[in-house]
């Protein structure tokens, strides 16, 4: 290596001369800037291999990603009608639930008076019915009677309907005559088959009631008996319909 610190330009130019040193470094710059600008085309074109891959790879990626999008959407769409198909069910269920509970009330109601030989008694009370209104202490009363077929005699007489609870932390027992306006001609019946006796009535404040007691009494009179049916019925919370 020592042989190339000896050479410098002044001994070149003296050994040469300056047309033929000349003609060496133009040809050395040729070469190297052939050099350099094949090996720049070599890595510019390896550049653009992998670019050309990658984007390759991205397109792929982006079809995939956007076929699998694709799915979830579709995926999201069968589920939601699926929920919904559900819920339709489930609100037809419930509606033929309610159907089948009213068809077997109505059925009760008629076997009481169409088939006497399945109830013990030819005079029922057969529903009591607490509703309340969109007034405070405000509440509807309503009543159903029924006679069976065996007998073929009107029934005739009055309910008493009391209210037992507490009021401001005592025992107290309030009556329907009291807070409403039936009066005992509107608690009075006359039927044959069966009848509504119904009416509003309020209840003071502070009272909390707990049960209700129901009394159907049928003085005697004529051919009639004198009878008296009461039942107690717990004061409805959610489900407002009380009966046998």
């Amino acid at each position: 290596m020592n042989w190339l610190k000896k050479i410098t330009f002044a001994g070149l130019h003296h050994r040469f001369g300056a047309f033929k040193l000349w003609i060496f470094t133009l040809i050395t710059i040729l070469v190297i800037s052939q050099l350099a600008y094949r090996v720049g085309n070599f890595y510019q074109g390896h550049q653009e291999k992998i670019i050309v891959t990658q984007n390759e790879r991205l397109e792929r990626l982006y079809r995939l990603n956007e076929e699998q999008q694709s799915k979830i959407n579709i995926l999201n769409v069968e589920l939601e009608i699926e929920r919904l198909a559900n819920q339709d069910a489930m609100e037809n269920l419930d509606e033929l639930e309610k159907q089948q509970f009213e068809l077997k009330k109505q059925l009760a109601f008629y076997e009481k008076i169409m088939a006497p030989e399945k109830q013990a008694q030819g005079f029922v009370i057969d529903e009591v019915l607490v509703s309340p209104s969109a007034s405070e202490n405000h509440y509807r009363l309503k009543v159903v009677l029924v006679q069976q077929l065996k007998s073929k005699r009107f029934a005739s007489g009055h309910i008493e309907v009391e209210f037992v609870g507490s009021l401001n932390n005592r025992p107290a027992t309030i009556k329907l005559a009291n807070v409403s306006e039936l009066d005992s001609k509107k608690r009075s019946f006359n039927f044959r088959y069966f009848q509504v006796i119904e009416g509003d009535f309020n209840l003071p404040k502070g009272f909390v009631p707990e049960k209700i007691e129901v009394a159907a009494i049928l003085p005697a009179k004529g051919q009639q008996k004198y009878r008296r049916l009461q039942e107690s019925y717990p004061w409805p919370e959610q489900e407002p319909s009380l009966g046998n």
